[in-house]
């Protein structure tokens, strides 16, 4: 994906949970584990960005889980909103504001991306702190908080 600007980037991370389990995948370039997501295209709102790199990482549709405002009115949507947001540096010159999505898997079958992904897997809590390459502090957080905020809704 081109970057939308030289300097800063949007971007998503999708924490899917089901049966109180998280869905991560080993990212090939970076070797790090982390959730589902990636850039904001520049035809789409970050909605339509999660739902994609949801299905296009790990073959599943997914929901996202949040409030959708009533304000949908001619010539506006309402978005829900990502349960956090953060900004983050990739190099010396280039951030990424990431907004970070909680969501539940509605159809679909596992599988995984290869080209981008050396593995995908669900994980309980206790199993964070066994994978290899070890997690970031920042993703168990986020991984935590959502299996503890939508864990057995499913």
């Amino acid at each position: 994906m081109p970057h939308l600007h030289e300097k800063i980037d949007f971007t998503v991370a999708v924490f899917v949970v089901k049966s109180d389990r998280v869905l991560l995948v080993h990212h090939r370039k970076l070797d790090r584990w982390l959730p589902l997501g990636g850039h904001i295209e520049l035809e789409e709102d970050p909605e339509q960005a999660a739902l994609r790199e949801a299905r296009e990482e790990s073959g599943l549709e997914i929901e996202l889980v949040g409030e959708r405002p009533p304000t949908t009115g001619p010539g506006t949507r309402a978005l829900i909103a990502p349960r956090f947001l953060d900004i983050h540096r990739i190099s010396d010159t280039h951030e990424h504001i990431g907004m970070i999505y909680f969501a539940r898997p509605t159809l679909g079958q596992l599988q995984l991306a290869p080209a981008e992904h050396h593995d995908i897997r669900w994980c309980t809590a206790a199993e964070l702190e066994g994978l290899v390459p070890p997690m970031s502090a920042a993703v168990k957080w986020y991984c935590r908080t959502a299996m503890e905020e939508i864990g057995g809704d499913r």
